[in-house]
């Protein structure tokens, strides 16, 4: 039984907008008929759908797909019930295929790769299965930052940090990583004000510190500015602010700035210590050397990104060191931890 890609019986998560044609369905981290609003490379790492799910009911057995890659990805990671079951890598091909699924219905989320541009064509059920829309109710995450927060190197789309963390805490995530453009672009920060959420949080500086993007005289307050335009309809949501995690070579190494990670990171916790004296209670800043410091090194090939081992440490922890105050009734404390 073919299932088009538009059917309304399929339910997309964790995305902005979607691009819909004839041939396809494209989701998209950003809106996608304003995408020339943004910086072209902005664009092009939010049409890479990390953290976005196609979710359905179903009783079928068999799940096949077609699809479209402008960018090779690397897996589509398949979820039954909540539960991981399977990956299939997806290089060099047009379409995908899982078997053996358990019988009776089943709430079915296909986690759509982390790296790559990925498009449906079609999926295929065993004939007349039935299919019924997901709504998802749970609380709603969104998470935005670099390409760490993006983990365009974690093992699988369940893999990524936020993923590991969204589904350990049953939630409805959006992530909004984009591998070299958290420049905290007011256009984002627009985007965050106006989709519903029950918690946020923000990872700043990394992105900024590489190309120099903001400086001694632009960064605070544009973070200041970013929190500012949010909480314009999130007034009182849990907000953490995350300064950038260890990167050994540029700890205190001036960039064409001016500035060395260690003062971005300084300036992070600084600016939430402002507004916080200034009245938001709800917010709350992190540093980001306790989600992945000097410990955890070894699990840093390149000086800068985690590896797959270094993502699911960075989440846990994310689990153990924010989320008891972003995400229950734990007070927040002015900094964490």
């Amino acid at each position: 039984m073919i299932i088009a890609h538009d059917d309304p019986c399929l339910s997309w998560h964790g995305h902005i907008s979607l691009e819909t044609t004839r041939e396809y369905t494209r989701p998209w981290r950003i809106p996608f008929v304003e995408k020339e609003m943004f910086f072209p490379e902005l664009s092009v790492r939010a049409a890479e759908p990390s953290g976005v799910r196609i979710a359905f009911h179903t009783t079928t057995r068999k799940i096949s797909g077609g699809i479209l890659l402008h960018e090779e990805p690397r897996f589509l990671d398949l979820c039954v019930n909540g539960n991981f079951l399977s990956r299939q890598a997806l290089k060099n091909r047009e379409t995908f295929l899982f078997r053996n699924l358990p019988s009776g219905e089943k709430l079915i989320e296909l986690w759509l790769p982390q790296k790559g541009d990925f498009a449906l064509r079609w999926l295929e059920l065993d004939a007349g299965t039935p299919i019924r829309a997901f709504d998802d109710t749970r609380k709603r995450w969104i998470t935005y930052g670099s390409s760490i927060t993006q983990c365009r190197g974690a093992i699988s789309p369940t893999q990524t940090w936020p993923a590991l963390v969204a589904r350990e805490e049953n939630l409805n995530l959006t992530n909004l990583g984009l591998s070299g453009q958290c420049h905290l672009d007011p256009l984002m920060a627009l985007i965050l004000r106006e989709i519903s959420a029950d918690f946020i949080s923000v990872c700043a500086g990394i992105n900024v510190y590489a190309d120099g993007s903001l400086n001694a005289r632009t960064f605070a307050s544009g973070l200041i500015g970013f929190v500012r335009i949010v909480r314009e309809k999130h007034p009182e949501t849990p907000l953490a602010i995350i300064s950038p995690i260890i990167s050994p070579s540029r700890e205190n190494l001036a960039n064409v700035a001016g500035w060395t990670l260690r003062q971005y990171r300084e300036a992070v916790l600084g600016s939430v210590e402002t507004l916080r004296k200034l009245g938001d209670q709800r917010i709350f800043s992190v540093d980001g050397t306790e989600l992945f410091g000097e410990n955890l090194l070894r699990l840093m090939p390149d000086g800068l990104h985690p590896d797959a081992e270094g993502y699911r440490l960075l989440g846990q922890n994310f689990l153990r060191n924010v989320a008891p105050s972003l995400f229950r009734e734990t007070p927040i404390s002015p900094s964490l931890p």
